[in-house]
């Protein structure tokens, strides 16, 4: 099987058996035949290869990004605009993947980045309350209703053919946090790095831009 194959067939099944708040919302946009067309796209172009990839996990998708896309970091405007490929999902810009994109630009274009990384979440699925993004850990009941859900989950990350001797955290605070401990009870990765999240850098260190690219870059180029 290709990286690509383990991929979809993962997205395929992602789903959250779970009891949780009442007043909480699962985002799947994988039950989507507009969105599945768009990755098999994408990972059929990307990973179509059985080269193991370093992993790099975010918190959670959100609305505008792989919670409408499934591809992380990635929404409907930048899907067709830099991998051409056309859907008729909600074209609304995510914050944060204007970063990444960036930064993968800066690392060499998305070729060599798509062929050496692989982009996922804590949670492979987002959460929604009163409308709004929500992450894994802003609640103590939905972190703690989470945890087997996002035990299972890693594990099954792992087996996508991905190294365990190092991976990326897109966040040096709770998120780190969390995946630290969990990593600590299942010693899944040797060493796990922090690198600050996409979301915190377009919001509050915009003109910094540029230092977090090259330190993104410079990081993900020692791990290889």
């Amino acid at each position: 099987m290709t990286f690509a194959d383990r991929v979809l067939a993962f997205y395929r099944t992602l789903d959250i058996s779970v009891k949780l708040p009442d007043d909480i919302g699962v985002m799947n946009p994988y039950r989507d035949a507009d969105t599945m067309a768009a990755c098999e796209a994408f990972y059929r172009r990307f990973y179509n290869d059985t080269r193991e990839r370093i992993l790099i996990l975010g918190i959670n998708p959100g609305r505008y990004g792989a919670g409408v896309t499934g591809i992380p970091f990635t929404d409907p405007i930048k899907l067709e605009a830099h991998f051409g490929i056309s859907t008729p999902l909600a074209k609304k810009p995510e914050l944060s993947a204007e970063f990444m994109h960036r930064m993968m630009t800066a690392f060499g274009g998305y070729e060599r980045f798509f062929s050496h990384f692989f982009i996922n979440s804590v949670s492979p699925l987002g959460f929604v309350r009163n409308g709004k993004n929500l992450n894994y850990y802003d609640t103590p009941a939905l972190k703690n209703a989470l945890e087997p859900y996002i035990r299972e989950s890693l594990k099954k990350l792992v087996d996508l053919n991905v190294k365990t001797d190092i991976a990326f955290c897109l966040g040096e605070g709770e998120n780190f946090r969390y995946l630290t401990k969990l990593n600590e009870k299942m010693k899944v990765f040797k060493s796990i790095l922090p690198l600050a999240h996409p979301r915190f850098i377009m919001q509050y260190r915009r003109k910094r831009i540029d230092e977090y690219v090259d330190n993104y870059v410079t990081n993900f180029e020692e791990a290889l």
